[in-house]
């Protein structure tokens, strides 16, 4: 294994890697193990108790964190009609129908963090879902990117929405903010994402439904929390 940064294996004397730490304690240590020169991004990583490759145990969905990730996230709408300007108002970063398509198709333009479409617009979208998949950018009705209400889905997007969706391992990773939000911001963050995902639990998954919980600032260490007071 490469060898760790000085900063990393400083961070590693705080904490006992073996301990499970209440939300609040992981909160405070990621802060304190956030030593990078730029406001690192504190992220939860959650491993559930399903197995992603049945469809009954998908877990997918969207929350609006009380205050926001920190980051402003560039919204490409795709769109036709009067949700054209509708997008426009609200403050979409890029709005168009399949002249948009075409030039992911044809240029490789990459440049927006989250994509909305609406419903009749989902074929011409299609084209694209390979390119859009694999980097968790294809529109979803169950994340509300898939809408005709495309001013509700840009404000709450704006406002700081994220999306969550369990990969191959099982495992969700989600950011809850930056580290310059302090522990309250991070803890109400970390609560309304803890809260999301114990609802979006499928009927399916049986046994324990959080089965490991991380905290972790950009460069720093995983912190241990104990997800079984989480449900309590």
């Amino acid at each position: 294994m490469p060898k760790r940064g000085k900063n990393y294996q400083d961070s590693v004397k705080l904490f006992d890697k073996s301990k499970l730490y209440d939300a609040n304690e992981a909160i405070e240590l990621a802060l304190q193990t956030s030593k990078a020169k730029f406001d690192e991004t504190i992220e939860l990583s959650a491993r559930l108790g399903v197995d992603s490759r049945h469809a009954d145990q998908q877990v997918r969905g969207a929350v609006v964190l009380p205050h926001g990730t920190g980051k402003t996230k560039r919204v490409l709408v795709i769109a036709k009609g009067d949700k054209v300007t509708e997008a426009q108002e609200a403050g979409a970063d890029f709005v168009g129908g399949d002249e948009m398509v075409a030039r992911i198709q044809q240029e490789g333009w990459m440049d927006f963090d989250v994509v909305v479409a609406t419903p009749d617009m989902m074929g011409v979208v299609g084209r694209i879902g390979r390119v859009l998949g694999p980097k968790g950018l294809m529109p979803n009705p169950k994340s509300g990117t898939v809408t005709f209400d495309v001013a509700n889905a840009i404000n709450e997007i704006k406002a700081g929405k994220v999306e969550y969706r369990v990969d191959k391992q099982n495992i969700v990773h989600v950011p809850i903010g930056k580290a310059s939000f302090g522990v309250e911001k991070l803890q109400e963050n970390f609560d309304s994402l803890v809260s999301a995902l114990i609802k979006a639990k499928p009927a399916a998954s049986k046994g324990k439904y959080l089965k490991s919980v991380v905290l972790s600032s950009t460069m720093g260490p995983g912190i241990k929390i104990n997800s079984a007071k989480l449900t309590d």
